[in-house]
């Protein structure tokens, strides 16, 4: 095989390769997420780390809910796009969203 074709068989591997999750760190202080607004792709996962000395949640009206404890972390990995609006139960003026895309 040329050095050329070689070449172009490495590219089309890597452009063929699927993206790999990441994870995307939520900050919980003074009743703020931040970032507030966070794009992740589905299989990435969003884990919320609290620094706050109270619990929080981060919760969609009718849908998931993720109890972050105080000074604690936790996650969730995203199965589906589109975009999610979130608050915390306990202090509901703390709101997130997420647009989640396909890989």
């Amino acid at each position: 095989m040329s050095k050329r074709h070689l070449w172009l068989a490495m590219a089309l591997t890597i452009a063929a390769a699927p993206a790999k999750a990441e994870t995307i760190e939520v900050t919980i202080e003074k009743l703020v997420f931040s970032p507030a607004t966070v794009e992740a792709k589905v299989g990435d996962t969003i884990e919320w780390v609290n620094k706050d000395v109270f619990a929080h949640t981060a919760t969609v009206k009718g849908g998931w809910e993720v109890t972050i404890p105080p000074k604690k972390a936790a996650s969730l990995t995203l199965k589906t796009a589109g975009s999610i609006d979130y608050f915390c139960r306990f202090h509901p003026n703390m709101k997130g969203r997420l647009t989640v895309t396909s890989p």
